[in-house]
């Protein structure tokens, strides 16, 4: 008898990334604290564009599509976390334009059943020099079009 490798878990669009709470990302109240969502979501965002050879390396001139800023953030929290554990963040594109994009996200259980909190985040790439908007390079762009939600 053999042991099956446990499989990914599975989303129609967009990545799920494992994320991990830990004892003292909990209030007082023995809750996920509301300002550890957000947080979770940059950690897993980092992590799938670090894949992707997008990071930052401390040099804002040769960042390229890592040298970005938050242009907004919405999230709406829907049930308690109430203990330390794997969980996930469903991440995704909703719209990617020529300097900015909107992505958003879900911060769910590890298999992405149950949903916590959702939210949406507005990013602009931005110039190193001038810190004006920038265009996402082509190979962004390529890697951006494969997280689009479906339309509908």
């Amino acid at each position: 008898m053999t042991a099956e490798a446990p499989t990914a878990p599975a989303v129609s669009y967009g990545r799920l990334i494992p994320v991990t709470v830990h004892f003292d990302d909990l209030d007082a109240l023995g809750l996920l604290h509301n300002a550890r969502y957000p947080l979770m979501v940059e950690r897993a965002w980092t992590e799938l564009w670090n894949e992707h050879g997008v990071r930052f390396d401390g040099d804002w001139a040769a960042a390229g599509d890592a040298c970005n800023a938050v242009r907004e953030l919405r999230i709406g929290y829907e049930a308690p976390v109430t203990r330390p554990g794997t969980y996930a963040v469903h991440l995704w594109l909703e719209r990617l334009g020529t300097t900015g994009l909107t992505y958003g996200f879900r911060f769910c259980s590890a298999e992405g059943t149950e949903t916590y909190a959702r939210g949406t985040r507005v990013l602009v790439r931005l110039d190193a020099a001038t810190l004006r908007p920038a265009p996402w390079s082509e190979t962004f762009r390529a890697v951006g079009r494969e997280l689009l939600r479906p339309a509908g």
